[in-house]
C-alpha cells in the first residue's frame, strides 16, 4: 500500500522543493512539474523510488512517471502544497530575473503540444465518459435491448451526447484559462456560438453561396452591418472557439486598458463580446471550419493513398508518440475527426497498441523466473488492460527494449488489418478494453465492427505473444532494470 502523504513529500523534496516549484498538473499516468532550475531536482533518487516508474525532462516539464495512482498523488501534494497548475505572470518574472539561470528554451512543436494539452486534457475523463455510455447503448440497440424512443434510451443518450454537442462551451472554459481569459465571458462567446436562434437559421433560404463546388463551400443565409455571415452550425466543433477565445485573449487586454476602473467589471466583457463574437461568426469560425475540413481531407488523403501502409504507420509508431508525449497533440484530430466525419481511422489503426503490450507483458510473466521479476510485470497488467500502457513502457519494455520493438511491430501488423477490416472509430471512449463499444456505430444493425476489432486485437496478440518467447526462450533477461 502505497503511503502517499510519504511519497508526496519524497517527490517535492526531489524535485528541489516547494520553492523551486513553478507550477505542476497531472496527466493520466504523470505529474507534469514546471521548475525553476531543473538542475535541482535530484532524478536519480526519485528514478531509485520504487513507486515512480521514470523521469522524463522534456518540453520545459519535469515529468514523473507513476501509473494509475498519479490521480491521488497529484491530489495529495495539492492538498500539501497548493501549487499552481499555470505559472503566474508573477512568477515568470520571477524566474527570469535569477541571474545565471539558463531559460527554457521550448520550441514551437513543445508550445503547442503543451496548449493542446492544456485545453483538452481537462475535458478527457468526461469526453471518455461519455463516449463509454454512448458505446454501451449502441451495443443495447443492436441486441435489441433498448430502442431509441425509449425512455431510458433517450436519458443516457443526452447524457453521451452532452460533451461532443456542446463541445465550444465546455472548450471555451479550458481555452479561456489558457489564454488568461474571463471564465464568465469565455462561456458567453463559447454559448453565442451555438445559439439556437443562428443554428435554426441554417435551415432557411440562403441569399448566396460562396466557393461552389469546393471543401470550402459555404451559403450566406444572413448579414450582420450588411457584411455577409458565412454561418456554420459550430455545435460539435474543436477549432472555432478555441481561436475566438485566443483572439479575446489580446481583445480583453485592449478593453482594461482603455476601460475606467470604475465600470470595468461589465465594460471589459461588453467590449470583448461585441468585438469577438461577430468576428468569429464573419470571420474566425468560418476559416477554422475549412482549417478542420482540410484537415480532415488530408486524414482521408492518407487513408485512401494506402490503408494498409497508413494503418502500420500509425500502429507501429503509436508507442513512440506516447514515449515521446506526442501522442495528446493526436488527441483534438481525433475529436475533430469524428465531429466533422463522424468517424476516426486514427483510433481505429492504434486500437491493438495496449493488448501487444499486454501480451508481450504475459509472455515475459511465463519466461521470467525470480518472483520479484513476475511481480513487476504483473503490476503493469492491470493498468495495461484499460489502455493506461505508460508502466509497461517505461517500467518493463522500453528498459528491455526488443519487448517494445515486438510490440511496435506487432501493433503495426494490426494497424494493417484494422484497415483491411475498415474499422472506424465512432465516438471518443475509454481506452483498453473501454474502447470497444466506440466501434459500433449508432446507425449500425450489428456487431460487425466490435468483433472485428476483437479480431484484430486478438491476432495482434497472438504475434506479439509468440514474438515475445522466441526472441526470449525462457533465458535470463535481468541484465536491464525493470521496475514499476
Amino acid at each position: 500500500m502505497i503511503k502517499y502523504s510519504k511519497l508526496a513529500r519524497e517527490i517535492v523534496n526531489g524535485v528541489g522543493g516547494k520553492e523551486n516549484v513553478v507550477s505542476l498538473i497531472q496527466c493520466f499516468t504523470r505529474l507534469r512539474f514546471v521548475l525553476f532550475d531543473e538542475s535541482l531536482a535530484d532524478t536519480e533518487i526519485l528514478k531509485s523510488n520504487k513507486n515512480i516508474v521514470d523521469i522524463i525532462q522534456k518540453g520545459g516539464q519535469y515529468q514523473i512517471i507513476i501509473g494509475i495512482n498519479a490521480e491521488i498523488l497529484f491530489e495529495e501534494i495539492s492538498k500539501k502544497y497548493h501549487f499552481p497548475t499555470e505559472a503566474s505572470t508573477e512568477t515568470i518574472k520571477q524566474y527570469n530575473e535569477i541571474p545565471n539561470l539558463p531559460k527554457k528554451k521550448n520550441t514551437l512543436w513543445d508550445k503547442t503540444i503543451d496548449l493542446l494539452f492544456n485545453i483538452f486534457a481537462p475535458l478527457f475523463g468526461v469526453i471518455c465518459a461519455c463516449g463509454i455510455i454512448k458505446g454501451l447503448l449502441a451495443i443495447l440497440v443492436v441486441a435489441k435491448v433498448l430502442t431509441p424512443t425509449d425512455g431510458t434510451y433517450v436519458i443516457l443518450n443526452a447524457i453521451g451526447d452532452s460533451t461532443l454537442y456542446f463541445f465550444p462551451i465546455f472548450l471555451a472554459v479550458t481555452a479561456g484559462k489558457k489564454f488568461h481569459v474571463d471564465q464568465m465571458t469565455s462561456l458567453a462567446i463559447g454559448t453565442s456560438m451555438i445559439y439556437p436562434t443562428l443554428i435554426s437559421a441554417l435551415n432557411g433560404k440562403s441569399i448566396s453561396t460562396v466557393f461552389e463546388n469546393t471543401i470550402f463551400s459555404s451559403k450566406i443565409y444572413l448579414t450582420f452591418l450588411k457584411i455577409p455571415v458565412l454561418l456554420n452550425n459550430y455545435s460539435s466543433t474543436v477549432i472555432p472557439v478555441i481561436i475566438a477565445i485566443w483572439f479575446a485573449s489580446y481583445v480583453q487586454k485592449f478593453a482594461k486598458k482603455i476601460s475606467p476602473v470604475s465600470i470595468s467589471n461589465f465594460f471589459v466583457p461588453l467590449i470583448t463580446l461585441l468585438v469577438v463574437v461577430p468576428t468569429s461568426l464573419i470571420a474566425i469560425g468560418p476559416a477554422a471550419t475549412w482549417m478542420s475540413n482540410i484537415i480532415a481531407w488530408l486524414i482521408e488523403v492518407l487513408y485512401k493513398l494506402s490503408p494498409i501502409v497508413f494503418g502500420a504507420f500509425i500502429g507501429g509508431f503509436w508507442q513512440i508518440l506516447v514515449i515521446l508525449g506526442f501522442h495528446n497533440g493526436i488527441i483534438p484530430i481525433v475529436l475533430n475527426n469524428i465531429v466533422t466525419e463522424g468517424y476516426d481511422v486514427i483510433f481505429a489503426a492504434n486500437i491493438a497498441c495496449p493488448f501487444t503490450e499486454l501480451a508481450v507483458l504475459f509472455a515475459l510473466a511465463i519466461i521470467l523466473q525470480k518472483e520479484n521479476q513476475k511481480r513487476t510485470i504483473i503490476a503493469a497488467i492491470f493498468p495495461t488492460i484499460f489502455g493506461i500502457t505508460e508502466p509497461a513502457i517505461y517500467g518493463v519494455s522500453l528498459p528491455l527494449m526488443k519487448p517494445l520493438i515486438i510490440s511496435s511491430i506487432s501493433s503495426a501488423i494490426g494497424g494493417s488489418l484494422a484497415m483491411i477490416f475498415k474499422l472506424k472509430f465512432y465516438q471518443m471512449g475509454g481506452q483498453g478494453i473501454f474502447a470497444f463499444p466506440c466501434f459500433i456505430s449508432s446507425k449500425s444493425s450489428n456487431f460487425s465492427g466490435l468483433i472485428n476489432a476483437i479480431v484484430v486485437v486478438i491476432i495482434s496478440m497472438i504475434i506479439a505473444f509468440i514474438l515475445t518467447l522466441l526472441v526470449y526462450p525462457r533465458e535470463n533477461v535481468t541484465s536491464k532494470k525493470i521496475k514499476i
